[in-house]
Protein backbone atom coordinates (compact mmCIF):
# COMPACT_ATOMS: atom_id res chain seq x y z
CA UNK A 1 0.00 0.00 0.00
CA UNK A 2 2.85 2.38 0.78
CA UNK A 3 4.50 1.56 -2.53
CA UNK A 4 1.29 2.41 -4.42
CA UNK A 5 1.28 5.92 -2.98
CA UNK A 6 4.92 6.45 -3.87
CA UNK A 7 4.38 5.49 -7.47
CA UNK A 8 1.48 7.90 -7.87
CA UNK A 9 3.27 10.89 -6.35
CA UNK A 10 6.16 11.17 -8.78
CA UNK A 11 8.39 14.23 -8.90
CA UNK A 12 8.63 14.13 -12.70
CA UNK A 13 7.31 17.25 -14.41
CA UNK A 14 3.78 16.90 -15.64
CA UNK A 15 3.20 18.06 -19.20
CA UNK A 16 -0.22 19.61 -19.39
CA UNK A 17 -2.27 19.39 -22.53
CA UNK A 18 -3.43 22.88 -23.45
CA UNK A 19 -5.74 21.53 -26.12
CA UNK A 20 -4.20 23.88 -28.71
CA UNK A 21 -2.15 22.25 -31.50
CA UNK A 22 1.23 23.63 -32.46
CA UNK A 23 1.79 26.29 -35.10
CA UNK A 24 2.79 23.86 -37.84
CA UNK A 25 -0.27 21.70 -37.25
CA UNK A 26 -2.56 24.73 -37.31
CA UNK A 27 -1.02 26.00 -40.56
CA UNK A 28 -1.26 22.55 -42.14
CA UNK A 29 -4.91 22.26 -41.09
CA UNK A 30 -5.63 25.73 -42.52
CA UNK A 31 -4.15 24.73 -45.90
CA UNK A 32 -6.09 21.45 -45.93
CA UNK A 33 -9.35 23.28 -45.17
CA UNK A 34 -8.59 25.93 -47.78
CA UNK A 35 -7.94 23.27 -50.40
CA UNK A 36 -11.20 21.48 -49.61
CA UNK A 37 -13.15 24.76 -49.81
CA UNK A 38 -11.56 25.66 -53.15
CA UNK A 39 -12.75 22.32 -54.54
CA UNK A 40 -16.33 23.44 -53.81
CA UNK A 41 -15.99 26.66 -55.84
CA UNK A 42 -17.79 26.78 -59.16
CA UNK A 43 -15.26 28.50 -61.42
CA UNK A 44 -16.55 30.58 -64.36
CA UNK A 45 -15.88 29.49 -67.90
CA UNK A 46 -13.43 31.50 -70.01
CA UNK A 47 -16.39 32.90 -71.98
CA UNK A 48 -18.09 34.11 -68.78
CA UNK A 49 -14.82 35.64 -67.58
CA UNK A 50 -14.34 37.51 -70.86
CA UNK A 51 -17.95 38.72 -70.81
CA UNK A 52 -17.68 39.95 -67.22
CA UNK A 53 -14.39 41.71 -68.03
CA UNK A 54 -15.95 43.54 -70.98
CA UNK A 55 -18.93 44.61 -68.88
CA UNK A 56 -16.65 45.90 -66.12
CA UNK A 57 -14.51 47.88 -68.60
CA UNK A 58 -17.58 49.45 -70.24
CA UNK A 59 -19.05 50.45 -66.87
CA UNK A 60 -15.72 51.98 -65.80
CA UNK A 61 -15.47 53.93 -69.07
CA UNK A 62 -19.01 55.30 -68.69
CA UNK A 63 -18.39 56.38 -65.09
CA UNK A 64 -15.06 57.93 -66.09
CA UNK A 65 -16.88 60.04 -68.69
CA UNK A 66 -19.56 61.04 -66.17
CA UNK A 67 -16.98 62.06 -63.57
CA UNK A 68 -14.97 63.95 -66.24
CA UNK A 69 -18.17 65.80 -67.24
CA UNK A 70 -18.99 66.78 -63.67
CA UNK A 71 -15.39 67.85 -63.10
CA UNK A 72 -15.45 70.01 -66.22
CA UNK A 73 -18.72 71.64 -65.17
CA UNK A 74 -17.43 72.26 -61.64
CA UNK A 75 -14.18 73.71 -63.02
CA UNK A 76 -16.13 76.01 -65.35
CA UNK A 77 -18.32 77.11 -62.44
CA UNK A 78 -15.33 77.88 -60.23
CA UNK A 79 -13.62 79.81 -63.05
CA UNK A 80 -16.84 81.79 -63.64
CA UNK A 81 -17.03 82.69 -59.94
CA UNK A 82 -13.37 83.71 -59.88
CA UNK A 83 -13.78 85.91 -62.98
CA UNK A 84 -16.84 87.59 -61.43
CA UNK A 85 -15.05 88.29 -58.17
CA UNK A 86 -11.96 89.47 -59.58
Amino acid sequence: MANDKLEKSSTAPVKRDTGKPGLRKRIARWFREMRSELKKVVWPTPKQTANNTVVALVVMAVFALVIWGFDSLAGAGVNALISLAG
